[in-house]
C-alpha cells in the first residue's frame, strides 16, 4: 500500500514540475457544485459525510454509503449566468463505487453587434458543459482511491470545443479521531477539437490538499483547503503596471504571508444535530482579487445551512464575492433506496 501511495505522490510531484502558468480554458469546471462546497468557501475535498457532492470534488470519497444517492443542484450566479449539477452515484460489491453526472453552465443571451456597435436585433447563446463519470474504492483500511472522468462541451455563439479531462483523488478518514484529508489532482487533459483551428488552450490544471477536522466533544467541523499548489505565486500584475496600482500610488509587492493565504480556503461548520448543520467559510483570495480597499465589507466570506426534511437533504449556500455580486446555491439530494 504504502508503495502506491508513494508512486502516486511522486507522479503528483512531476506534473507539478511541469506545470505552466497562462490562461485556460474550460474554467467552469472549478465552479463551487453544490450549496455546501458553496457555503465553506467554494472548495473541500476532505468532507467524509455521505455527501454526493463532496464526492465530485474528490472521486475518492465515493463509497457504498453513497449508494443510489441522487444529487441535483442550482447556482443562480451573477447576472443571467445560471449552473447547476446533478449526479446518481451505485455501489458495486467488490467492484467500487460509481457516479455519474452532468454539470452546465449557461451564460445567458447576447445580441450581436457589428465592428461600429450596431446591433441588428438578433441574439446568439454561449453555453458549457461537462459529462462526468466517476468511480472510487477502498484501496487500504482508512485509505480509498478514486478518479474522475469528463467529458466536456463547449458552445459560444458558432465557436465550439470539445476535451476530455481527468481529476484523481487519495482520501484518508479516521473515525476514531474525527479526522479526514484528501489530495486531489484536478482537470488534467487537453482538447479534442479547438475553437480555431490548431490553437489549444490549457485546461485548468490544479492540485488541491485539504483536511477536515470534527471537535471530539463539541458540534463543530473545521475545515482547510490549499488550492493550485502547483503555482506558488498567485498574485496578477496588469501589464504595464508594474510601478503603479492604476491610481497613481506605487504597487506594493504582496508579501510571503499574503502569497500563502491566497491559497486557502477555510470552512467551519455547526453540528446540533444529526440531520441539521450551519456552515460559513472564508475564501482569502477571493476577498484579495475582488474586495473594493475603502470598502471590503463581507467580500470573500460565504455561510450556508442544510437540513433533512423527510426523505430528502436541502442544503442552501450563499457566497460574497464582491459588493454587487453575491451567489445563491440550492441543493437537495435524497437515497433511492428510501422509496
Amino acid at each position: 500500500m504504502m508503495r502506491t501511495v508513494v508512486l502516486f505522490l511522486g507522479w503528483i510531484f512531476v506534473v507539478h514540475a511541469i506545470a505552466q502558468k497562462g490562461t485556460n480554458t474550460y474554467e467552469f469546471l472549478n465552479l463551487p457544485n453544490s450549496a455546501r462546497v458553496g457555503a465553506l468557501g467554494g472548495a473541500n475535498i476532505s468532507l467524509n459525510d455521505a455527501d454526493p457532492n463532496i464526492a465530485y470534488t474528490n472521486p475518492a470519497l465515493l463509497s457504498d454509503t453513497l449508494d443510489n444517492q441522487l444529487a441535483v443542484n442550482y447556482i443562480n450566479y451573477f447576472s443571467d449566468i445560471n449552473f447547476g449539477f446533478s449526479s446518481f452515484v451505485k455501489d458495486f460489491d467488490k467492484v467500487g463505487t460509481f457516479g455519474v453526472g452532468i454539470q452546465f453552465i449557461d451564460y445567458g443571451e447576447f445580441e450581436y453587434a457589428d465592428n461600429s456597435g450596431f446591433f441588428d436585433g438578433s441574439t446568439f447563446g454561449a453555453k458549457e458543459y461537462a459529462i462526468n463519470l466517476s468511480y472510487g474504492r477502498p484501496l487500504y483500511k482508512n485509505i480509498s482511491v478514486g478518479a474522475n472522468l469528463k467529458q466536456v462541451i463547449s458552445v459560444f455563439e458558432k465557436y465550439q470545443s470539445y476535451g476530455i479531462v481527468t481529476d484523481l483523488g487519495l482520501h484518508y478518514y479516521s473515525p476514531a479521531a474525527g479526522f479526514s484529508g484528501g489530495l486531489v489532482v484536478r482537470n488534467m487533459g487537453t482538447q479534442l477539437t479547438t475553437y480555431t483551428d490548431n490553437n489549444y488552450e490549457q485546461m485548468p490544471f490544479e492540485i488541491m490538499l485539504g483536511f477536515s477536522q470534527k471537535l471530539m466533544h463539541a458540534p463543530f467541523r473545521f475545515s482547510v483547503t490549499a488550492r493550485h499548489l502547483q503555482d506558488f505565486d498567485l498574485t496578477y500584475t496588469v501589464p504595464g503596471s508594474e510601478t503603479s496600482d492604476g491610481f497613481g500610488q506605487e504597487a506594493k509587492e504582496p508579501g510571503f504571508g499574503n502569497k500563502v493565504l491566497r491559497h486557502m480556503v477555510v470552512g467551519v461548520e455547526f453540528l446540533p444535530f444529526k440531520n441539521f448543520y450551519v456552515a460559513a467559510g472564508y475564501n482569502a483570495m477571493r476577498r484579495f482579487e475582488l474586495a473594493v480597499d475603502d470598502r471590503k465589507s463581507t467580500v470573500g466570506w460565504s455561510w450556508g445551512f442544510g437540513v433533512k426534511i423527510y426523505k430528502f437533504n436541502v442544503s442552501y449556500g450563499s457566497a460574497r464575492y464582491h459588493l454587487a455580486a453575491t451567489s445563491n446555491h440550492f441543493s437537495i439530494s435524497t437515497n433511492l433506496s428510501a422509496f
